[in-house]
């Protein structure tokens, strides 16, 4: 949502805010510590993503590249985007079954509004790897993948 200088409240689009996103992911605009971008670049509905998280220094992930996959729905951006992890990774919100990220347990998406973005969730989720309960987790073996 974005406001007119009149102060009118105007709904952006689901595929103009996706473009929008893609852009300052490809131009590297915001948080440096993780990368976002198109599976396909011939995907003209804009829902299938890859992403990418470095793990944070002075923790268990530090030096470690996670590997995401990420599915915006026709539902998006009123609702968040469907996340799971490639890469193995041992933390409470990730099903350890399947890597797929638990909406409840991870702050951006539990608190989702239509004006945050795939950057939100991937940064949301760089921070549960430092927060004191994760960040001394002992992690799977570096290179192991979900099936």
């Amino acid at each position: 949502m974005q406001r007119t200088p009149s102060g009118e409240v105007v709904i952006v689009p689901r595929n103009f805010k996706l473009l929008e996103e893609l852009e300052a992911s490809e131009k590297g605009v915001g948080e440096m510590s993780i990368s976002f971008g198109l599976t396909d670049p011939g995907d003209t509905f804009l829902s299938h993503w890859n992403g990418g998280i470095l793990g944070p220094h002075g923790t268990q992930h530090d030096g470690r590249f996670y590997e995401l996959k990420i599915h915006c729905t026709d539902k998006y951006p009123n609702v968040p985007p469907e996340v799971r992890f490639v890469s193995r990774i041992n933390m409470p919100c990730v099903d350890q079954k399947t890597g797929k990220v638990i909406i409840a347990r991870v702050h951006a998406m539990r608190n989702w509004n239509r004006s945050m973005g795939i950057e939100e969730v991937l940064v949301s989720l760089r921070m549960e790897m430092c927060s004191p309960g994760n960040r001394g987790l002992r992690q799977p073996m570096e290179g192991s993948t979900f099936p």
